[in-house]
């Protein structure tokens, strides 16, 4: 009976439809008022904003026309080394005297004018034909200029921007103290490289082994910014420098800036 009562007394009281509703408090207006802003800051910012993005990979200093690896036309035992580590030599230079087992001398020449970077022979020593005697970086002038070549996934190669900007982390440069090496994009091969490949162009085996690890990459030649103001005769991203020149087969890291993309690109098909 009680619940009953209850019930006439609401039908039979008046409808309050001239008292005010509610919605929501100030406090949850302000909130919708700032998740409103937010939302379109964000829109508009997915459409006309963009976001930056590195690729880093090993690299190397060389010159651009890469090394060679000399290897012996005879068999026999190395009489005389007449060349040293680092010497410049032009084309058809001597480098090894070797005695073959008919008595006779043979010399070993460079096939192309260049740099020794590493004899493998010594006085002595007792080697075959076709064996590996001395590195030899390609390189005619002193004043040629240096280069970085970046090994680069595959899988990024494709999207690397046409003179895109490089940092290089050089390996005997501290990077506290003098920064970073800059340096634009110059070419992007087209293919992949192996193994052998990186090794023929660097004249080092454990190199080819080295940036071929994670796979077969693709070599990015970076052209280096030149200053005036540095010792190193190169762009830094401090005001000096090093207080030293570089020289080429000296090993770094590189970053390369890839386009600009915008947030929505990521959300489209």
């Amino acid at each position: 009976m009680q619940f009953r009562q209850q019930a006439l007394a609401k039908l039979q009281s008046p409808e309050e439809l001239d008292l005010p509703v509610r919605f929501a408090r100030p406090q949850g207006w302000l909130v919708l008022s700032v998740t409103v802003v937010v939302m379109a800051a964000a829109s508009v910012w997915a459409v006309t904003g963009t976001v930056a993005s590195t690729v880093g990979a090993p690299a190397i200093l060389t010159h651009g026309e890469g090394s060679y690896v000399l290897q012996s036309p005879v068999a026999g035992q190395v009489t005389a080394v007449l060349a040293k580590e680092g010497e410049r030599l032009a084309a058809n230079a001597p480098v090894l005297k070797v005695r073959t087992a008919q008595g006779e001398t043979a010399v070993v020449r460079t096939v192309a004018a260049g740099r020794i970077t590493a004899l493998a022979a010594t006085i002595g020593a007792i080697i075959s034909t076709g064996a590996n005697v001395a590195a030899v970086e390609k390189v005619a002038h002193a004043d040629d200029p240096l280069y970085a070549t970046v090994y680069v996934p595959a899988e990024n190669a494709s999207t690397i921007p046409a003179n895109a900007a490089v940092d290089l982390t050089v390996q005997s440069v501290p990077t506290q103290q003098y920064g970073v090496l800059r340096g634009h994009v110059k070419a992007v091969d087209r293919t992949v490289q192996t193994q052998q490949q990186i090794a023929s162009f660097l004249g080092d085996s454990q190199l080819g082994e080295q940036f071929t690890k994670k796979g077969r990459p693709v070599a990015v030649l970076v052209r280096l910014d030149r200053s005036s103001g540095t010792k190193s005769g190169l762009k830094w991203s401090s005001a000096d420098g090093p207080p030293f020149a570089l020289t080429s087969m000296t090993l770094a890291t590189g970053s390369i800036r890839m386009a600009d993309q915008r947030p929505i690109d990521w959300l489209l098909p």
